[in-house]
């Protein structure tokens, strides 16, 4: 029996009509109102992570000051130990010079005692008188040096004892820094990984703009509701119609006077309302 080639039925493409383009509105309105509240659901997770670092208050400021002053203390400690350490050195070469002068000046006497002739003994006299100037030049310079050295040790010594002290300091403020740390450590995590979560779900071009309006806002808010005509960041009373608009959701409106992006009470509800 002959084999029947069986052929599907060709798809129909159909003319896009009034219906579709009336359901593609809508979708482009339920996306942009979705765009938004993802975007305060970003605003609200962030808001939430910048109150647990405002309970830190100025601590994270003061430890990077005292660890910066500390490390300048201890890098200042250094340098002055190093220079004591040089002065002493010298005060050292010094002592050595003397003990050589010395040992010449001794061997030079007892030549002299062995010579033949007033050249020879006027030469070891001279040798003498050398090496004596050399002791005098070289005590001047250990005078000098000891004096240094009692200046040095003086500053090094209050260096180490600011340092001590301000090492303290910091301990102290560490401690306080990590022990609130460690009471919000676990909510500031969750909540950071949500905001990253909800990073992702919005477009690269908003996220930018979202950002820079975070950035360049005191209070950290970049998208805010419309509360009694106002908004909620800059509190400017908004007109009537720019508030139809923002209720339509057909775009995403911003606020004429502080640019911040505005919502109303459906995307707030839609985020704080949990759904």
């Amino acid at each position: 029996m002959a084999k029947t080639d069986v052929k599907a039925p060709a798809k129909v493409e159909k003319a896009p009509s009034e219906t579709g383009k009336a359901s593609a509105a809508a979708k482009a309105e339920i996306t942009v109102a979705e765009k938004l509240v993802e975007l305060f659901r970003l605003q609200h997770l962030d808001s939430q992570v910048d109150r647990i670092k405002v309970q830190r208050g100025e601590l994270p400021l003061e430890v990077q000051d005292l660890e910066d002053e500390v490390a300048g203390l201890e890098t200042r400690l250094k340098k002055l130990q190093d220079e004591l350490g040089e002065v002493e050195t010298q005060v050292s070469d010094k002592q050595n010079l003397i003990k050589d002068a010395k040992a010449q000046i001794k061997k030079y006497e007892g030549q002299q005692a062995k010579v033949r002739n007033n050249r020879e003994y006027d030469s070891l006299t001279k040798e003498i008188e050398f090496q004596n100037l050399e002791i005098q030049l070289a005590e001047k310079r250990i005078k000098e040096a000891k004096a240094q050295i009692d200046g040095k040790k003086s500053v090094v010594e209050e260096s180490k004892t600011r340092h001590d002290e301000r090492k303290k300091d910091l301990d102290i403020k560490k401690k306080e820094l990590n022990d609130i740390i460690a009471e919000t450590e676990k909510e500031e995590k969750d909540l950071q990984k949500k905001s990253d979560v909800a990073s992702k779900h919005i477009e690269e071009r908003l996220l930018s703009a979202y950002h820079r309006i975070r950035s360049n806002s005191r209070n950290g808010l970049a998208v805010v509701a419309v509360e009694r005509g106002s908004c909620g960041g800059c509190f400017n009373a908004i007109p009537p119609q720019r508030q139809l608009d923002i209720s339509s959701h057909k775009k995403i409106i911003v606020c004429e006077h502080c640019g911040r992006i505005l919502v109303d009470d459906y995307v707030v509800e839609r985020v704080k309302g949990g759904k």
